[in-house]
């Protein structure tokens, strides 16, 4: 039986299109699944699925008639602005793998600030030999904010190595091994007197810019801070102010409200800044294709859409 062609929307920031491509196809073997640039105008008003990688508005624009559309991020407020209006069913990725690869990540940069690699970098520039004071794992308080797939992944992670472990989610949970707070009150208490706070916030309307001057105001003097969740979730002008002030100490961000980074924002020369390309947890193509290629069959023997964003939640 053959099927409409499946469009493969992505932008050219997502470098690997032909690996995903050669994942997907191997997959669906029985699909026909191409660029955008491979359909026909005839052809892109027939596709009834897309499956998309930060595509632009252009490109979502070029295929009308998709029933639904299958992201292949975990994140999809990029698409929102288009898809939402239109009320075609937007299928986020979740994948076990992405939650794994996140929570690498999370361990890798706390103990990066854990063992004051900043310091130790501020001192190789100024070739100055001096070591710095020693302390335990089991001696610093990591707060997480957003306690989802990612964020309990990440204390399962962080938990073997001895850390202090507080939790923020929106509504209450309970999580052994975790110091739990919830709502707005809750979000103070969770980054005070934490030594490293890490954010796996999703954007929603509740989020954006929910790490203002006031919770900034909360943090511990030179306490860490990570993130690797939304970039609008953080007040950059509050940011800005609190680096100076020595609360956070020290910033990880891999997320940013306009990506690429503009070469002339403030953060590249901060000396208080780490800057990552949104690297913290890259899809795997392997086990992100296995996932879309089980939905795609579902829908077509029974044609059912999988669980897809609620855009008043956010995901």
């Amino acid at each position: 039986m053959s099927h409409s062609p499946i469009a493969f929307l992505a932008s050219a920031d997502e470098g690997n299109i032909d690996l995903w491509l050669t994942e997907l196809r191997a997959r669906m073997p029985d699909e026909d699944i191409r660029t955008l640039e491979e359909l026909s105008d005839a052809e892109r008003v027939q596709c009834d699925i897309a499956i998309v990688a930060q595509p632009t508005p252009d490109m979502l624009d070029a295929v009308p008639n998709v029933t639904w559309i299958h992201s292949l991020w975990a994140g999809v407020d990029s698409i929102r602005t288009v898809m939402e209006p239109r009320g075609t069913p937007v299928v986020r990725l979740v994948d076990p793998q992405l939650a794994e690869t996140m929570a690498e990540a999370v361990l890798a940069w706390v103990m990066y600030l854990h063992r004051d690699m900043p310091a130790y970098a501020r001192q190789q520039r100024a070739h100055e030999w001096k070591k710095q004071p020693y302390c335990r794992a089991s001696d610093r308080t990591v707060a997480i904010l957003g306690l989802g797939a990612l964020g309990q992944t990440a204390a399962r992670r962080l938990a073997p190595q001895g850390f202090r472990l507080k939790g923020w989610s929106r509504s209450a949970k309970s999580i052994d091994g975790m110091e739990c707070f919830h709502g707005d009150d809750g979000l103070v208490a969770a980054v005070t007197n934490a030594d490293i706070v890490v954010s796996l916030l999703p954007l929603t309307p509740d989020t954006c810019g929910v790490i203002d001057q006031k919770i900034l105001g909360a943090f511990k003097q030179s306490a860490g801070l990570i993130n690797f969740g939304r970039g609008p979730v953080i007040d950059e002008v509050a940011l800005r102010q609190a680096l100076g002030n020595g609360s956070p100490g020290h910033a990880v961000l891999d997320v940013f409200a306009q990506e690429p980074l503009p070469s002339d924002n403030w953060m590249w020369d901060h000396p208080a800044v780490t800057i990552l390309p949104h690297i913290s947890a890259p899809t795997d193509s392997r086990t992100a294709s296995a996932i879309v290629s089980k939905a795609i069959a579902r829908f077509r023997a029974t044609g059912e859409i999988p669980e897809a964003v609620d855009w008043k939640r956010g995901y």
